[in-house]
């Protein structure tokens, strides 16, 4: 992994990058007084402004064409800021605070590196998370394992690294007290409660219902006193966690399953007599808005309301860990396709792209959970001209459904023109689903300097055919002929 120019930890650089501004009109758009043609001025450009720059750039240096019809953007300056924006949030006198990121949002190496550089840290729920965690470089003590289903083999691999480590249920803990008695380790160790404080409007995204898969529910009978039990009869067990849910949870939700494991380790410590938990692991689960680009709901916001909701969580007794993962890439990544026919049906335009389930799962299976906005763009990356008409955004894959939107009010789009999907920083083109072989697209970080030139470095290369072919049993392919 190479650092660029600004020192944006981020991949390596690639080949191509826009000219910065110039004489008369560059490959960019900017005219020499700094405004594009669109009248946009590049001076203090927004998270919008450098979008619009990039989409157009990405263009000109090349980065879509027939083999890669489709590629991911991710906004370098974006990420930091919302990176800062969660550090300065949550700061306070004496108390610390770890943050980590959710890898599952984003599953790509040179991104973990980029947060770690702001000194964000790693949430990891698999052994091949913790793969891409090590190989970007996050130290053991701002990592931590979560998962519902971990084996003794991950518990031990952490357990041997110092990572922390989330235990979710009471058997874990029995399987952690063999381990220990083993080896000692230097990894904290939690346990996830379950505060059952209810759902948000997404029931696959609420993880504190009545009945909800991951940690110990509390309000079961007798839940609570074989906690406090288990922590009385394990002196290395430090911590507590609890995560509400993401996307649909309301904030004052949120805070509420804060609010209740709080009042868990104060009840915890007063039984053992001692400060036992001395760390609150609070999760993620800002929710984000893909309506606008506004930034709503802001951390901001969000530790103010625990500040007010949970005072003691700041009051420099207790240890802070969060899990923030959509609400860190989800609005510095963009999805750029092209479209590749246009038709109708019944009356109704359809725009064929290169944009489908395979990178916009969520929004194909669950539109109404997940729906995306949608920007009608001309073949070099600028916005497209023309009165609105209602028209379907359709995907490669081969089933009727792979519909990225229906009826959508947008420019009439054309064969050669090209569509952009704003807010896919987390969750779409990081987590490729494998229909139709389609290979996973390559993904570029983009710096914009002050100039309006846009810098892109590889984040991930494009999946070849053959690499496809290899993920998919070529070596073996006379494995089951052979049976007879």
């Amino acid at each position: 992994m190479g650092h660029d120019a600004s020192g944006d930890a981020i991949g390596h650089p690639h080949d191509h990058a826009a000219p910065p501004s110039g004489s008369g009109r560059d490959a960019t758009g900017l005219d020499t007084d700094g405004l594009d043609a669109d009248g946009l001025d590049v001076t203090g450009l927004d998270a919008a402004g450098r979008r619009a720059l990039a989409l157009r750039a990405a263009v000109a240096a090349g980065l879509l064409d027939d083999e890669q019809p489709v590629a991911g953007l991710i906004d370098v300056t974006g990420v930091r800021d919302s990176a800062r924006a969660l550090r300065d949030a949550f700061a306070t006198p004496d108390v610390p605070v770890t943050h980590t990121f959710a890898v599952k949002a984003a599953s790509l190496v040179p991104v973990l590196r980029l947060l770690d550089d702001e000194g964000i840290g790693c949430e990891v729920a698999s052994p091949g998370e913790l793969a891409l965690a090590r190989a970007a470089g996050v130290p053991a003590e701002r990592t931590v394992l979560d998962s519902p289903a971990k084996t003794r083999a991950e518990l031990r691999e952490a357990l041997d690294l110092g990572i922390a480590v989330n235990a979710d249920n009471e058997e874990e803990l029995t399987r952690l007290d063999a381990l220990l008695a083993e080896r000692p380790s230097a990894s904290p160790v939690g346990l996830r409660v379950n505060p059952q404080v209810g759902g948000g409007a997404i029931d696959a995204m609420s993880t504190a219902t009545a009945t909800s898969k991951f940690g110990v529910a509390l309000r079961d009978p007798g839940a609570e006193e074989r906690v406090v039990a288990a922590f009385a009869a394990r002196p290395w067990l430090t911590r507590l966690h609890a995560h509400v849910g993401s996307q649909g949870c309301p904030l004052k939700l949120m805070a509420e399953g804060v609010r209740v494991a709080y009042e868990l380790a104060e009840r915890i410590n007063d039984t053992v007599g001692r400060r036992q938990v001395g760390t609150l692991d609070i999760g993620g689960g800002l929710p984000v808005n893909f309506a606008s680009d506004e930034v709503t709901p802001t951390y901001q916001e969000y530790a103010d309301l625990l500040r007010g909701e949970v005072p003691g969580l700041f009051d420099g007794r207790y240890g802070i860990v969060t899990e923030f993962g959509r609400s860190l890439l989800a609005k510095h990544g963009t999805i750029l396709a092209r479209v590749e026919y246009a038709k109708s049906a019944g009356g109704r335009r359809i725009a064929v792209t290169h944009a489908g389930a395979q990178v916009a799962t969520r929004t194909v299976f669950a539109p109404d959970a997940w729906p995306l906005r949608v920007l009608a763009l001309g073949p070099e990356g600028r916005p497209k001209r023309g009165d609105p008409v209602p028209q379907d955004v359709a995907g490669p894959c081969c089933f009727a459904g792979d519909v990225l939107a229906r009826a959508r009010e947008l420019p009439p789009l054309d064969e050669g023109d090209l569509i952009a999907l704003p807010d896919t920083g987390a969750y779409y083109f990081s987590t490729h689903f494998h229909y139709n072989a389609l290979p996973r697209p390559a993904v570029h970080g983009y710096l914009v300097a002050d100039d309006g030139s846009v810098r892109f470095v590889t984040v991930r290369e494009r999946q070849t055919a053959a690499e496809v072919a290899a993920e998919s049993g070529a070596a073996h392919a006379e494995g089951l002929a052979g049976l007879r």
